[in-house]
Parts: C-alpha cells; structure tokens; sequence
C-alpha cells in the first residue's frame, strides 16, 4: 500500500447522532481512534485525518498515532470541504487515495490490497459492496483527483461514482463493517457488540485475517 495515500473523513458535527460520535466511547476508546488506528495499520505511505467540529478534542484523541491531522477550516459547508482540504494536505499519490468515513470503526482495512488492485485494473476507482450496497473504503486512482478535488456542497466522494458505469470496479464481501456507520446511538450500539463478537470469538483471528474485522 505504499504507493496509496488515505484521507479520513472527520470533520463533521454528528447532529444526528446528538453530539460528537467520533469521540464517542467504543470499547474504551474514542470511535474515531479506533477508525485511524486501523488506517494507520495497513501500511499506506501517508494517513491524512481531516478534521472540522470539534478539532482540538478529536486531534487530542489520536495522540501517538501515525497520522497526520488537518482542520478543514470551511467544514460546515459539508463533506466536499473535508475532502478538499484532506486532498490539498496530501503529498502526490503514486496510485491514488483511500477514502475513509471517520464514523466507521470496524472498517475492513483487510481489503485495501484488492480494492487497490481493481481500481488500478479499472482505471478509476473501487469499492466493497456488502448484499448489493456500496460501502468503504473507496479506492480512487490518480485519475480521480482532480474530481474530487472540483466537488462542492455536501457531495462526498460516493457522489462521484454513483451511477457511473465504466472505471469503477465492486468488491463483493460479508464484512458488515464496510457499511455500518455511526449516525445515531443504535448505530454505536451495533458498533460496540460487533466490536465485542470480534474480540471474544473463537474465530476472530480467521475473520481478522481474512479483512473481516480490524483488529481489536
């Protein structure tokens, strides 16, 4: 993954959720801590945390980690500044970059080598898919950037590959962690047992291996 880059999404306010739910508490650490350790564990030549609400606490959570964390200075425009100011930090991706949701602790950053492989064999980008739904991380080639360095609004980087049906490349998978994010207190309910079914199953270190679930 040396040649990938990967930006994390964490700027937003979490309104939906009642408060900040990237520090939200899962497992005795904050959500977003365990969404950039993971990221900063697949070995990517650089790890960018792009941050908005709530920057001084959530740079202060990420303490110790290898990554490097930028204030999305216009965030509450919506998703696309975070990407903008993520994108503008980064050095020059040889291959591209990994878009990562800070709300999705049980990312499966197992399969970056494959999402990696598809969206250089497709030209454009690649995804996971879980039961027909499009998840994260997404893969965007060097092809890609400058799209997504031109979206504005609350257009996230999905909005770049909805419908589109040429250079983008799907990665069927059972890795429920690849869409389950955190928008409202269920959410971090299912996250947290999920997290717990992977720290006390017999078989976590197959699910593991397999990109399953991170690492608890």
């Amino acid at each position: 993954m040396r040649g990938w880059s990967a930006l994390i999404l964490a700027a937003g306010a979490g309104r939906r959720f009642g408060g900040s739910k990237l520090l939200a508490d899962l497992a005795g650490a904050p959500v977003i801590r365990h969404t950039a350790g993971a990221v900063a564990s697949a070995g990517f030549g650089e790890v960018v945390v792009a941050t908005g609400a709530g920057h001084p606490q959530i740079a202060a959570s990420l303490s110790g980690l290898a990554c490097r964390i930028v204030p999305a200075r216009e965030w509450g425009e919506g998703m696309a500044a975070s990407l903008r100011a993520g994108l503008a930090a980064l050095g020059t991706p040889q291959q591209g970059v990994f878009v990562f949701l800070g709300d999705m602790p049980l990312v499966p950053v197992g399969l970056c080598p494959q999402l990696a492989a598809l969206a250089q064999a497709a030209g454009y980008a690649a995804r996971p898919r879980v039961g027909g739904i499009p998840g994260h991380p997404a893969a965007f080639t060097r092809a890609a950037l400058p799209d997504l360095a031109r979206l504005t609004g609350d257009a996230g980087a999905a909005a770049l590959l909805k419908g589109r049906t040429q250079g983008v490349a799907y990665l069927d998978t059972d890795a429920a962690g690849a869409v389950l994010d955190i928008d409202s207190p269920a959410d971090l309910a299912a996250a947290v047992a999920a997290w717990k079914a992977c720290a006390t199953s017999a078989t976590s270190d197959s699910a593991i291996s397999r990109g399953a679930l991170p690492k608890p």
